[in-house]
């Protein structure tokens, strides 16, 4: 029971039972931050950069931390300035942010057969969002199982694409941009900080990329669903279906915005044919949620193609993905609990399903102190700067959703403004609620029921 595990958590966590003394919040939090200080000190070797030459700290921070919380936002072109070491150090980077240290740590453990502590079980489980503590083991072999197979047969089908640039140069592009896509993090290495532009009407890269990024974006429980719906004729759990049907319709919606907003916008839509069209408003309503590629000139956008961007950015992945943003279950939560006290109802509800009180009041939290977090530190950036609000806003979502798109000041940003954007790809990834938990204290007198006053909102 989902009451039990919870009890069992807090008692863990409470009695000091866990061997690391901390808990599962400050662990995923110290993780983060040890994997991006190392990578850090990785990056500002000479041997990764193509020159030789010794990144400055700050823009070794800023891609460790880009590359570790999944984003993709860039201040030194990855195909160009750094050298195969440092490429290969950001790809490590983003594949161990993107399956989080625990993940990483306890598919090890169950590789060398190795006995999963209870302690570590909680804290994959806080890490990933799956809900079962008992069936935790059959879900990371499942997590394996998925990028194994995802991974791969998306760089064997780019190897395949790219195979007249010759063998060596298809095999890093391919496995580089497989593992970028799946895990949401806008990295390339073609150069000159273009990403997919030159691939703006080819189908077979524009679908590939598409499947790894929206495959990545869906979060492993919802894969281990659809698997044990395909293999075992389990039933979609609901969790899944407001994620499939959610997806959907931001895919399919965003793509219809950008098809509107830019179809006579020559820098974009405007020049291409009627299937590139379709590609390039597909796939940038794909990867704007979570990844981060690009295959049109963002900064020519229409300020209305910029706004829709912004919003799939800010709404972002889904729980146990790769990407950042509100997620799109807490923004579905929110707005059936707005409609269930539309209709008089006193419970959340959807799909024939009643939501609890706890878990519409997280959801709202979410989103209202990610809408102050991207205000303070887009007006931040704004005080640091001399770019303009759209840029800068655009910059800050990009940065919260974990997204990586720019409109191309990235890598003209001064000190504190890198640091500010630091800051909030590292919130992005760890979620809004995470720093706070860490003053979450325990309440001996919450059982206790208070007299009730109205107040006048709205």
């Amino acid at each position: 029971m989902p009451d039990e595990q919870a009890v069992l958590k807090d008692l863990i966590i409470r009695k000091g039972f866990l061997k690391t003394k901390v808990n599962p919040v400050k662990f995923m939090l110290l993780s983060f931050a040890i994997v991006i200080l190392m990578g850090t000190a990785l990056l500002m070797l000479p041997a990764s950069s193509a020159e030789g030459k010794q990144t400055s700290f700050i823009d070794a921070l800023f891609t460790a931390t880009s590359a570790t919380c999944v984003t993709g936002l860039v201040v030194k072109d990855t195909g160009t300035y750094f050298s195969l070491f440092g490429q290969i150090v950001i790809l490590v980077l983003i594949q161990i942010g993107g399956l989080g240290y625990m993940t990483l740590t306890t598919l090890l453990a169950i590789l060398l057969k190795r006995l999963i502590p209870i302690n570590n079980r909680i804290i994959f489980q806080e890490n990933t969002g799956y809900p079962t503590l008992s069936q935790i083991i059959r879900f990371a072999q499942h997590v394996l199982s998925f990028v194994l197979v995802f991974e791969f047969s998306g760089a064997f089908i780019l190897f395949l694409k790219w195979r007249n640039l010759g063998v060596e140069k298809a095999i890093k592009y391919a496995i580089f941009h497989a593992v970028a896509a799946f895990n949401n993090a806008g990295f390339d290495v073609l150069g000159n900080f273009k990403s997919f532009t030159a691939y703006v009407a080819d189908p077979v890269v524009n679908i590939t990329i598409a499947a790894l990024i929206i495959s990545g974006g869906l979060g492993f429980i919802v894969l281990s669903n659809l698997y044990s719906r395909a293999v075992h004729k389990k039933r979609l759990s609901l969790h899944a279906k407001i994620v499939l049907t959610t997806t959907a319709v931001l895919i399919v919606g965003g793509a219809l915005l950008i098809w509107v907003f830019e179809v006579n916008n020559a820098a974009t839509l405007g020049g291409l044919s009627t299937t590139g069209k379709i590609l390039a408003a597909f796939f940038q309503s794909v990867t704007a949620r979570t990844a981060g590629f690009n295959t049109i000139q963002i900064g020519k956008m229409t300020t209305a193609g910029l706004m829709t961007l912004i919003l799939l950015m800010f709404i972002g992945a889904s729980p146990g993905g790769t990407g950042g943003g509100i997620k799109t279950v807490t923004l579905i939560v929110v707005l059936a609990s707005i409609a269930s006290y539309m209709r008089g109802k006193k419970r959340t509800e959807i799909s024939n399903r009643s939501i609890s009180q706890d878990t519409v009041i997280k959801a709202a939290a979410i989103i209202v102190l990610s809408l102050l977090f991207v205000y303070f530190n887009t007006m931040l950036l704004c005080a640091f700067n001399s770019f303009s609000f759209s840029q800068n806003i655009f910059e800050t979502v990009s940065a919260f959703g974990t997204v990586g798109l720019s409109t191309g000041i990235t890598p003209n940003l001064n000190m504190l403004s890198k640091l500010v954007l630091t800051i909030v790809m590292f919130i992005g990834r760890v979620g809004i609620l995470a720093p706070l938990l860490l003053f979450k204290f325990y309440c001996s007198t919450c059982r206790i029921t208070l007299p009730e006053e109205e107040v006048s909102v709205g």
